[in-house]
């Protein structure tokens, strides 16, 4: 049966339609749009009207795919801007009604399961071997560590590329003092987890492939290049450095670089090469496949 997932975040919202066949996902479309629906909901707390606009424009284009396809089951979920934003009816109720499907807006929990789902769909050769699921959105960040057959902690922290980027990179180019307020922000908030030591971080979602791009040059995104790249705790502190001495203008013009993460990826850049310190990890694998895929696998496994 064809059926699509629509994820709802705070820089993006991604379709991705699959056929589903004894259990296995074969994919049909996988669509990335930037709506920032999280725009200014840092310091807020709601949604912007340009944002909603933005983001229901999104959902239109996305019904007419699906009935182009011919999807006979949609699921959406939301995930951190509608977890907060005072407004988000505002949005989910003229979204419901045009992607005619209800809007499921998961907690942190859940989502970092779904992460960890995809991740371990993705790559079974890590089954047996403990690592951490590190998924960096837009306002939030998911962390999943797993001994290799089960998850054994999952938490959801409030950091994210968007939310961080509006909160500390005002100058273009950010300002040494401005960085140093982004790092122990991030450092602040990851020192009081339980997380492992000495485990391979697993980065997913758009901050972790796009990194991946510009650390490839690649003159076309290709999903299966950048799913499976390696890059050690000294690579990222050296592009996370470069992407700070930038201005967006020139950052824009990096081969691999997605121009919609220009402005933001120096931030998400950040929290993955924290996270790397603080459980000194050995090295990031980039995994293109994220909670979208992880519900898509969830519901093949169910029939």
């Amino acid at each position: 049966m064809r059926t699509a997932v629509i994820d709802i975040g705070t820089n993006t919202l991604l379709l991705l339609v699959v056929d589903g066949e004894a259990g296995r996902v074969t994919p049909v479309l996988d669509v990335c749009r930037f709506g920032r629906l999280g725009q200014g909901l840092d310091a807020s707390g709601r949604l912007h009207d340009d944002a909603i606009a933005r983001s229901l424009d999104i959902c239109r284009e996305y019904r007419a795919r699906l009935d182009e396809l011919g999807v006979r089951r949609v699921t959406v979920v939301g995930t951190q801007a509608l977890r907060e934003a005072a407004n988000a009816a505002a949005f989910v109720a003229p979204a419901e009604e045009i992607l005619g499907a209800p809007i499921e807006v998961i907690g942190g929990h859940r989502e970092a399961e779904l992460a960890f789902r995809a991740v371990a769909a993705t790559f079974p050769d890590l089954a047996g071997r403990p690592y951490l699921v590190v998924d960096v959105g837009g306002g939030s960040t998911e962390l999943v560590a797993t001994d290799g057959a089960r998850v054994t902690s999952a938490v959801s922290v409030p950091i994210g590329a968007v939310r961080l980027t509006e909160r500390h990179l005002k100058s273009d180019p950010p300002t040494p003092a401005e960085a140093r307020a982004l790092i122990a922000d991030i450092d602040g908030h990851l020192a009081p987890l339980a997380l492992p030591s000495g485990v391979p971080v697993v980065g997913t979602a758009g901050t972790a492939t796009t990194m991946a791009a510009v650390e490839l040059k690649l003159l076309d995104y290709d999903p299966d290049r950048v799913t499976g790249l390696r890059m050690s705790p000294a690579e990222v502190d050296r592009l996370l450095a470069r992407l700070l001495e930038l201005t967006v203008g020139r950052r824009r013009g990096l081969r691999g670089m997605v121009v919609q993460r220009a402005d933001v990826l120096p931030a998400g850049t950040a929290i993955f090469a924290r996270v790397m310190h603080r459980v000194g990890a050995p090295e990031m694998i980039v995994c293109d496949r994220g909670i979208r895929w992880g519900i898509a696998h969830e519901q093949a496994a169910a029939g």
